[in-house]
């Protein structure tokens, strides 16, 4: 596969679940503005809103832990363990 096509197959991979966070965002705040009107507060907006919000940020989050992790960028309590040789 050409190199070109693989980033941007990567960047279209993370930009999905960075717009879906941002729309999640979006859904929050318009429901809890709604709320100041005369109706009460959306709770399925503001639960999809969460929900979209919370798995953009997740995968994103959890992307960069592991490319981090891969990197040894991490501190040393999230590094992989090495198992230890047995004593002989």
């Amino acid at each position: 596969m050409n190199q070109t096509l693989q980033r941007f197959i990567a960047v279209i991979l993370l930009a999905l679940p960075g717009l879906s966070a941002a729309y999640g965002f979006l859904l929050m705040k318009d429901a809890v503005f709604a709320s100041f009107g005369p109706n009460t507060l959306p709770w399925l907006k503001l639960i999809i809103g969460f929900i979209l919000f919370a798995i953009g940020v997740a995968f994103i989050a959890g992307w960069i832990f592991f490319r981090d992790r891969k990197r040894n960028y991490v501190a040393p309590r999230f590094r992989e363990k090495k198992p230890r040789r047995p004593k002989q």
